[in-house]
């Protein structure tokens, strides 16, 4: 007999590349979200490989390097590990328009730039894109040692750890984690001087202004950002839960953590805006550390990765590169 069970329809989307069905099945698309222009590596000048960090959960890196720096260049850069956005839910270091977001910050801070992948929700919620994290930096660190791709050009003692929404959220949660252990040397030839958290993705239950006023063509609406958000948060977890809201009223707090410099950039017109300022005002006057809040005018959630040559994408370079700049040799 023919069944009558009704067919599975969907519960849940992401801008069409994952869903999540009613029988709790997960469909994802291999198509990136965010097609973008990316330069021919001779135009960028950066030479890059991908690898595989962790064979167990089959995740991913990119690693960049200046092309014209090699072991007869004794001009060392710093390192910067940076992780992608998605709302914990979607991306790849692979997509191209963090791929293309990565060779500017190689190529124009300059930098060695080891992107990392991570494991997303919903099959993997939070906190383990953090535990990811994590371990990607374990990982840096044997690498320093081990590859000599990376240490002819990468000075490891002027490391920054890096991303953008998700991923600025996972760069929060890294240096935060490092600096519990009473420092910010990951060993003897690895040290983070800062991090960089672009547009971080944080999240609270009492609505911001932003989220009330986000207009409805807003690159991440409200709406959206609840539905990463119940997708990725863990089972019976709110999101003034503190992996979603490190500053925010049930987060531990962190004045006894010793942690690098931070810089939060911000869109002006961004729905995280209000949740971005109030993170650095938390920390930095709350918990005593030392943070540097940018927030760049009329600029939409994503603006960077939609378009990572606009003239806001230059701004979002030159305040990184400063900051990096003023920071790597900072004690």
């Amino acid at each position: 007999m023919p069944s009558s069970a009704p067919e599975p329809h969907v519960v849940e989307d992401c801008r069409g590349v994952l869903q999540l069905m009613s029988d709790g099945t997960v469909r994802r698309s291999a198509v990136p979200a965010l097609p973008v222009d990316v330069p021919d590596d001779e135009d960028c000048g950066v030479e890059w490989k991908d690898v595989t960090w962790d064979r167990q959960h089959d995740l991913n890196a990119r690693l960049y390097r200046p092309g014209h720096l090699g072991a007869a260049n004794d001009a060392r850069i710093p390192v910067v590990a940076y992780f992608h956005g998605g709302g914990f839910c979607i991306g790849s270091g692979r997509w191209p328009n963090y791929h293309a977001w990565c060779l500017r910050l190689c190529s124009e801070l300059p930098a060695v730039v080891l992107s990392f992948d991570y494991r997303l929700a919903p099959e993997h919620r939070l906190p383990a894109a953090q535990e990811d994290g994590a371990r990607a930096m374990a990982w840096l660190t044997r690498s320093a040692a081990t590859d000599p791709w990376l240490a002819d050009a990468a000075d490891f003692a002027r490391a920054f750890v890096a991303g953008d929404s998700a991923g600025g959220n996972i760069a929060h949660h890294v240096a935060a984690e490092l600096g519990k252990g009473g420092g910010r040397r990951l060993a003897p030839a690895v040290r983070i001087r800062g991090a960089l958290l672009l547009a971080p993705a944080f999240a609270g239950e009492a609505r911001t202004r932003a989220e009330l006023e986000c207009p409805r063509d807003a690159f991440l609406t409200t709406e959206m950002f609840d539905r990463y958000a119940r997708l990725a948060l863990p089972d019976g977890a709110d999101r003034d839960d503190p992996v979603l809201s490190p500053a925010g009223p049930r987060a531990p707090a962190l004045e006894a953590v010793e942690m690098a410099p931070v810089l939060v950039v911000a869109g002006g017109r961004d729905v995280l805006r209000d949740r971005n300022k109030q993170y650095a005002r938390r920390m930095k006057e709350e918990w005593g550390k030392e943070v540097e809040y940018v927030e760049i005018a009329g600029a939409d959630h994503g603006f960077f990765q939609v378009d990572p040559w606009s003239e806001r994408a230059d701004e979002v370079v030159r305040v990184v590169r400063r900051f990096v700049v003023e920071h790597m040799d900072s004690e």
